[in-house]
């Protein structure tokens, strides 16, 4: 279906103002699939986006604010959702032995676990982009990486 059908807008100031919308609405609308996706372990993306993080440092704890760096959605309330992860026995929390400032998260064993499981069904994750071959991902790929090239 086309973007002017599933929003039931006509026309566009332009292909650029059509482009940012079809951004917005293409963004929303692989959230909602991966909602669902992320449901099955009762998670959300942000608690995703971090759980992944964390593995990538293991066995090493990075803080909060190395984490808020990394994740994909800046705008997040990364101690909230870490506290979160820590409630759930995903993610362990402790004040850091070289800086009692700081706090060291990790990833648990049950963590790991929660990610192993999502990624046996990562096809579920993959075909929100099926429609397109590999060489239109390679394209899509650069096409965005040259929209945030621009600063």
């Amino acid at each position: 279906m086309s973007l002017e059908k599933d929003i039931k807008q006509a026309k566009f100031r332009n292909e650029h103002h059509k482009g940012a919308i079809n951004l917005i609405y293409t963004y929303n609308w692989m959230m909602e699939r991966q909602k669902a996706f992320f449901d099955i372990e009762n998670i959300t993306p942000q608690q995703f986006n971090i759980l992944r993080i964390l593995r990538g440092s293991f066995p090493q704890p990075i803080s909060t604010l190395q984490i808020r760096e990394r994740m994909l959605d800046k705008m997040s309330d990364t101690s909230r959702i870490v506290d979160r992860l820590v409630l759930k026995g995903l993610a362990d929390k402790k004040t850091s032995i070289t800086d009692k400032r700081l706090v060291d998260i990790s990833i648990t064993e049950h963590g790991k676990e929660v990610l192993e499981r999502l990624d046996q069904k990562h096809d579920k994750m993959d075909a929100i982009l099926e429609n397109l071959s590999e060489e239109d991902a390679t394209l899509l790929n650069a096409l965005l990486d040259k929209i945030r090239d621009k600063g």
